[in-house]
């Protein structure tokens, strides 16, 4: 990414013409400014065992442009229980900066759970002191990513979850992007901030159409997601990324970790065009874990770059991170992380492993588990990776059992991203990255797509 490239967009006189769209704070304002200094100064890639493994030539920065601000004051209130997924606890759904679906069920609404803009929440004196807390100075993001600086920057839409102290809700809180602007950029941001001993779930989807006009110009997502757990809370994130194919995308996603925090991501990448995404676990608190399981599925020329660093500086943390990639056609990934464990960290228990599957000769997968160890009493700190094809003897038993060639193939690929799909907190949701992975070995392999819905999603039927 050359400069003139980012920086005709990332400017200071862009960031403060959003920020005073938005009518922000002067805070807030200061935050973005900051933001900015930092995506002047850094490089692409802030990690130098990691660049020779960036490869940007597929984005096309000079093409693109961000979104106007469109919703610069307060949401309008909308029907509880006309847009709400079975089974959740809360929805927020923006489309091009705008939302167009927000509800609450009874009970979110009764433990005073908060799902909104930031312009709610800066509106709101102590939701407004919880935001502040949360992000003022750069606290919730890494401050050596250059592409989620670019988002703290430039977002024209911020969304808010706050749970109180002590509550724990029943069904999942759901954060709903629609990206599919040719030409545009969206860029927002997503701020997550649990009490103590509350207890949450969470569904993210960035979801785009499944087919798009070959001729269409790229568009781009640029957007985060910061956690912040208060002692002894406990949140299960799950990310579905199905972009449309003439999508780039770009996502940060950050969390600290109060005492006895409990933290499991599950991130799922499928659509897009290109795909970048970066996390960034700080185990501050002493006994807080994370558990992290992230898969992707390749087809055609799709890109992933997929990175993810694990900082334990409390004492007796726990860190359990599981990376897994099928690749097809002409895919490729660059699977990359990095365990540091500081010398306040004694008794850190931490494992990275990451695995990629490889179902053609023009498929491509790298990977890069790494260690940083500054305190020598620990439990265990460990990493394992490989690359591979499919395991033919894998392939071989199941014949025996009366599977065809493609279908024991097939039921051997599904397999081995299970883990992520099963932590999928909505069934629905759940049900929709089955098929969507089906759908993709179809678009490689050929044949008919089982079970009832399949014509739905091939079609690009995305929404809950």
């Amino acid at each position: 990414m050359t400069e003139a490239h980012l920086l005709a967009a990332v400017s200071e006189a862009a960031t403060r013409r959003r920020s005073g769209d938005l009518d922000e704070p002067p805070w807030l304002l200061d935050d973005r400014l900051t933001a900015l200094a930092a995506v002047t100064a850094l490089p692409d890639e802030s990690n130098q065992l990691w660049t020779t493994y960036l490869d940007l030539r597929p984005v096309r920065f000079e093409d693109v442009s961000p979104l106007d601000v469109v919703d610069a004051g307060l949401v309008p209130a909308m029907a509880d229980d006309s847009v709400l997924p079975e089974g959740a606890a809360a929805l927020i759904h923006i489309e091009a900066g705008r939302v167009v679906g927000r509800a609450r069920s009874p009970e979110a609404r009764a433990a005073g759970v908060a799902v909104g803009t930031f312009a709610e929440a800066l509106a709101d004196p102590t939701l407004a002191a919880l935001l502040r807390s949360a992000i003022d100075g750069g606290r919730s993001l890494a401050a050596d990513d250059r592409f989620g600086q670019v988002a703290r920057a430039m977002s024209s839409v911020g969304v808010f979850v706050h749970v109180p102290d002590g509550v724990e809700l029943s069904g999942p809180i759901v954060v709903r992007w629609s990206v599919a602007h040719p030409g545009r950029a969206l860029v927002g941001r997503t701020v997550i901030v649990l009490g103590e001993r509350a207890r949450g779930r969470l569904l993210e989807e960035l979801i785009g159409p499944v087919v798009a006009d070959s001729d269409a110009a790229q568009d781009q997502w640029w957007g985060t997601t910061e956690v912040v757990l208060g002692d002894g809370a406990a949140l299960d994130v799950a990310g579905l990324q199905d972009l449309g194919p003439a999508t780039v995308g770009f996502v940060s996603r950050t969390a600290t970790t109060g005492r006895d925090a409990t933290l499991r991501w599950a991130m799922a990448h499928v659509g897009g065009l290109w795909t970048k995404s970066r996390i960034d676990n700080h185990l501050v608190g002493q006994g807080s874990s994370v558990h992290q399981a992230e898969i992707a599925f390749g087809g055609a020329s799709q890109v992933f770059d997929l990175s993810s660093y694990t900082h334990h500086v409390g004492t007796d943390t726990t860190g359990d991170l599981l990376s897994k990639g099928v690749f097809q056609d002409r895919s490729r990934s660059y699977i990359k992380g990095l365990i540091r464990i500081d010398r306040s960290a004694h008794g850190t228990d931490s494992y990275l492993g990451e695995f990629g599957m490889l179902l053609a000769k023009k498929a491509r997968s790298v990977t890069i588990p790494s260690l940083e160890i500054d305190q020598p009493d620990v439990r265990r700190a460990s990493h394992a990776s490989s690359v591979a094809p499919i395991d033919e003897a894998q392939v071989f038993y199941a014949m025996t059992r009366g599977l065809s060639l493609d279908e024991a193939r097939k039921a051997i690929t599904l397999a081995f991203l299970e883990p992520v799909v099963a932590r999928i907190p909505l069934p629905d949701a759940q049900a929709r990255l089955r098929l969507r992975l089906e759908a993709k070995w179809v678009e490689a392999h050929g044949g008919v797509m089982e079970g009832a819905g399949a014509e739905s999603v091939l079609a690009g039927s995305t929404a809950a």
